[in-house]
C-alpha cells in the first residue's frame, strides 16, 4: 500500500515562507515524477510544480521566482520551498508521485496566507 507523509503547512503571513515535505513509502524509487498541485475553495486542483526524476522542475506562472521544488530520491521525498507568500497562495496542497503509468496522491496539507 502506498503511504504519504506530509508536512510544513500552516498559517503565515503574506510575504511568509513555508516548507513543505511529502514522503512515500510503500512504492519503489524508480524514476517518476514527483511534485505538488494545490486547491483553493471552490476551485479546481491545479499543478504548482513538479521535479523529474533527474531533478528537472517546472513550475506554475503563479510559482516561478517564489517557490522551489525539490526531491531526494533516496528518501522518496518531494519539497516546496514557498517563499513570498500571498493570500491568493492560500490551499490545501498535494504531493504526488508518478509510479510507472499510475499517479499517486498524498493527504494533502492545509497553507494559510493571511494578515
Amino acid at each position: 500500500q502506498v503511504r504519504f507523509v506530509e508536512s510544513g503547512g500552516g498559517s503565515v503571513q503574506p510575504g511568509g515562507s513555508l516548507r513543505l515535505s511529502c514522503t512515500a513509502s510503500g512504492i519503489g524509487r524508480n524514476f517518476g515524477a514527483m511534485g505538488w498541485y494545490r486547491q483553493a475553495p471552490g476551485k479546481q486542483r491545479d499543478l504548482v510544480a513538479t521535479v523529474s526524476s533527474g531533478g528537472i522542475p517546472t513550475y506554475a506562472d503563479s510559482a516561478k521566482g517564489r517557490f522551489t521544488v525539490s526531491r531526494d530520491n533516496a528518501k522518496n521525498s518531494v519539497y516546496l520551498q514557498m517563499s513570498g507568500l500571498k493570500s491568493e497562495d492560500t490551499a490545501v496542497y498535494y504531493c504526488f508521485r508518478d509510479f510507472g503509468v499510475n499517479r499517486f496522491w498524498g493527504q494533502g496539507t492545509q497553507v494559510t496566507v493571511s494578515s
